[in-house]
């Protein structure tokens, strides 16, 4: 059989899906991306509102992802990049702290925060040099504990706890109580010490746009619902049946298979609100933090403190919600401007839009950080991919995408033996 006439199907035209269509290409065939949206991107999508880039849930790139670095060229985002640091909003003032050893102009505002003690100071120190020798595989070995436990047994103070590492990694693993594994802090600290958070200057839909124009044998199916999956078929909601070969799906599984239907990842919500504001309360582009327990905001970010490809008069805030609510738009919102008012002395903002994100990220116990392109295989012809996989990652989404299209190219080869 010509390689091109093998029907090779690929359900989601996410981060994973693109990295699995690559593959594909790459090794002569030509895949079929099926996708329900009308357009790439999956959970990673920005959009063009009032003339703002708003990108749907706050979300940075970090560039020392190995991943990343294989499949996407940097010099072609216009990485727009995140000062080391943060300002973090308490009893009225800003203070802000970050890495001297990275951007000087934070040297002395770091010294002179009052943020943590001295020994704390120490131990971040301490806790920089273990993970710059730690491998990522050494690190996905560890045993598995809360991110806060794992603090607290380093020996971090309550105040350093509370004040930045709670609201800072909150707003990474969208939950306030950092129950999230200490797997997942390590890599993503470490990940932030060799490079840097960044936004590409269109936004973050850049990154699987780059993606999707880097595919020249992949047929777009777009506006497509999936209905359910098995070997050697596809039925769309349509009632349409599509022979398939190999099926790779790149998107919650759980809905397609009849087998998984009571296996349903759980995921982490979160709500994202953006505003308009005449000026700025964060002189450098710095992610600001929210650690008072009793506001419902968690971090939040100006985004015009960034170039973009779109030209505004006025400022463009974030606002990100971690914590659980019961409120109506109109009394989050309400509720949101109370807080940005007492806690960071944001006044007169006017509201853009709200994101209002179920499935943010995933929510997995036994983090790993790869796996072999066999343990994709759910069944002979039908391969798992996306960031449930493995972990709630970009990173994540972009190894499970390669490794459950080598699975594929594995399955094909095989038969010919």
């Amino acid at each position: 059989m010509n390689k091109q006439d093998h029907k090779i199907h690929i359900i989601g035209a996410g981060v994973s899906g693109l990295i699995a269509a690559s593959v594909i290409e790459g090794h002569g065939f030509s895949p079929v991306i099926i996708e329900l949206t009308d357009r790439v991107g999956g959970r990673v999508k920005t959009d063009i509102v009032d003339g703002y880039q708003l990108d749907r849930g706050f979300q940075v790139l970090l560039t020392a992802y190995p991943a990343a670095q294989k499949y996407l060229d940097f010099s072609k985002l216009d990485l727009q990049k995140f000062a080391p640091g943060a300002a973090i909003f308490q009893s009225g003032k800003q203070i802000i702290i970050g890495d001297p050893l990275r951007d000087i102009t934070l040297l002395f505002s770091t010294l002179f925060s009052g943020i943590g003690t001295f020994g704390d100071k120490l131990k971040v120190l301490k806790l920089n040099r273990l993970l710059k020798n730690k491998t990522l595989s050494q690190i996905f070995s560890e045993k598995e504990k809360s991110t806060l436990t794992y603090l607290e047994e380093l020996g971090f103070s309550a105040e350093m706890i509370n004040l930045f590492f709670k609201p800072f990694f909150s707003g990474i693993f969208l939950e306030a109580e950092l129950e999230t594994s200490s797997r997942m802090f390590e890599f993503v600290y470490k990940m932030f010490g060799e490079g840097y958070a960044a936004l590409p200057k269109s936004g973050i839909e850049a990154i699987p746009k780059q993606l999707a124009d880097n595919l020249h044998n992949t047929t777009f199916k777009f506006n497509t619902s999936v209905a359910s999956v098995k070997d050697g078929e596809i039925i769309l909601t349509s009632g349409e049946k599509l022979d398939s070969d190999f099926t790779v799906i790149a998107t919650e599984a759980s809905s397609l298979i009849q087998s998984l239907s009571k296996q349903a990842t759980s995921w982490r919500s979160c709500d994202t609100l953006y505003f308009e504001a005449e000026s700025r309360v964060i002189s450098h582009n710095l992610i600001g933090l929210v650690p008072d327990s009793g506001s419902l905001i968690n971090n939040i970010f100006y985004h015009t403190s960034f170039d973009t490809d779109q030209s505004v008069k006025n400022q463009l805030l974030s606002v990100t919600i971690v914590k659980d609510h019961k409120l109506s738009e109109e009394n989050l919102v309400k509720q949101v401007q109370e807080d940005l008012k007492e806690h960071c002395g944001i006044d007169h903002c006017s509201f853009v839009k709200r994101y209002s994100i179920s499935m943010a990220l995933p929510k997995l116990t036994n983090l790993q950080y790869d796996m072999l392109p066999s343990e994709t295989r759910l069944t002979t012809t039908i391969f798992l991919a996306g960031d449930t996989q493995l972990n709630g990652s970009l990173n994540a989404a972009m190894i499970a995408g390669e490794r459950a299209a080598l699975g594929v190219i594995e399955a094909m080869n095989a038969q010919y033996l």
